[in-house]
């Protein structure tokens, strides 16, 4: 299977990265400017410095050994993404042979905005938006990923306010490709489900996440778009689909994870919904009791229950992106109290020998403002802008 034949290539992907990102801080006037915006937020308030909770270090193997060595953390690495999708279910070949047919194009201000069609699954095509700012050169470039690829470029009539991502990034000088899930929204299934959605070999929010990895191959071999230079953002639900696209993904250089609810967490509702047969808790529909206020109901089916009982959390997935920036945009569903698992990533890049590689915001609200949305810029800003 594919992630069995890439373990190699990914560990080398990760270290000239690693090496990239090591002289991240060489800044020019530019990326100073946006580092002493962001760098307030890499480090935890007091009382959750050096707090790991009961979250089980990813530093350990499964069977309880230490990771000593740079090189056991690689092996580590592999085991981490192995238990995962043998859980969720394998992925297919990614392909890396799909180009963009472009349907049509405006001009928008200084960019251009083409609607874009591809192949996104092996028996599926989507429709999304692919923005290119005016400037020469090769370019960073952002996957912005939500319910429909409308809202985070600013057009149709469901847009709401701080959700345009691709727009502003893109006035800020970042090729974007917006994509969302419009078809399955509509009809209030959500997700992708592969081969179909009577019997998904695959969980859903990991299908997700493969559709990214697509998405990337077909972005990075866009003229004009520097391939080592691609993030991925989302919010909510794009949040989810971002944060398990970047981990399980080591091609995209960092990421920003707006309020998905990083770890698994009854307590908050549906805003960190991962037992919904459209995220972690597939099973073949007729679906019961869609958006449960609670996870760990009778009704509770699929692979989330599983997880929760074999003491699995998602601060496995967060380890999977060092040395890889991250952000967590965090509103009601990730409080300030999800340092504690963030402990994890931050003890897994010193460990090799980074720092400020996880970052946090808080605001109340679910919702983005202003505010978070400078900190995310400017995040991307520093970290993929030359």
């Amino acid at each position: 299977m594919y992630f069995k034949e890439i373990k190699l290539a990914g560990l080398i992907i990760l270290l000239f990265t690693g090496i990239s990102f090591h002289s991240i801080f060489a800044y020019g006037n530019g990326k100073k400017k946006a580092w002493d915006k962001i760098k307030l937020f890499f480090t935890p308030d007091e009382k959750y410095k050096n707090d790991y909770g009961t979250f089980c270090s990813p530093l350990l193997f499964y069977n309880g050994d230490s990771v000593k060595t740079k090189s056991d953390w690689q092996k580590r690495r592999v085991e981490i993404l192995d238990r995962w999708h043998s859980f969720m279910g394998e992925w297919p070949p990614v392909l890396t042979g799909e180009k963009f047919e472009y349907i049509d194009s405006i001009r928008r201000e200084d960019f251009m905005q083409y609607k874009v069609r591809f192949k996104w699954t092996p028996d599926e095509m989507t429709e999304g938006y692919l923005l290119i700012p005016d400037k020469k050169g090769k370019k960073p470039a952002i996957i912005t990923v939500f319910y429909e690829p409308e809202t985070a470029v600013a057009v149709g009539t469901n847009s709401k306010p701080y959700r345009d991502f691709a727009y502003q990034l893109t006035k800020k000088g970042f090729v974007t490709l917006s994509l969302g899930t419009s078809k399955t929204t509509k009809d209030k299934t959500f997700s992708i489900y592969y081969p179909d959605i009577e019997r998904a070999s695959v969980q859903p929010l990991s299908m997700l996440a493969y559709v990214a990895a697509n998405a990337w191959q077909v972005l990075s071999k866009t003229e004009g778009v520097d391939s080592t230079r691609i993030g991925i953002t989302g919010h909510s639900y794009g949040g989810k689909w971002a944060m398990f696209a970047s981990c399980l993904y080591d091609k995209f250089a960092c990421a920003v994870w707006s309020d998905p609810g990083i770890v698994f967490d009854d307590t908050k509702g549906s805003g960190v919904n991962y037992w919904e047969p459209w995220y972690l808790g597939y099973y073949p529909p007729p679906w019961n009791n869609k958006w449960r206020m609670t996870g760990m109901t009778e009704d509770a089916r699929g692979l989330y229950p599983k997880l929760i009982k074999s003491g699995h959390d998602l601060h496995e997935l967060h380890a999977l992106m060092a040395p890889r920036p991250f952000l967590v945009s965090g509103g009601s569903s990730d409080p300030e109290d999800r340092w504690i698992p963030l402990n994890h990533a931050i003890a897994v890049n010193s460990f090799l020998g980074y720092e400020n590689r996880v970052a946090m915001t808080n605001r109340t609200d679910h919702a983005p403002n202003q505010e978070s949305n400078e900190v995310i810029f400017a995040f991307f800003e520093c970290f993929l802008n030359q």
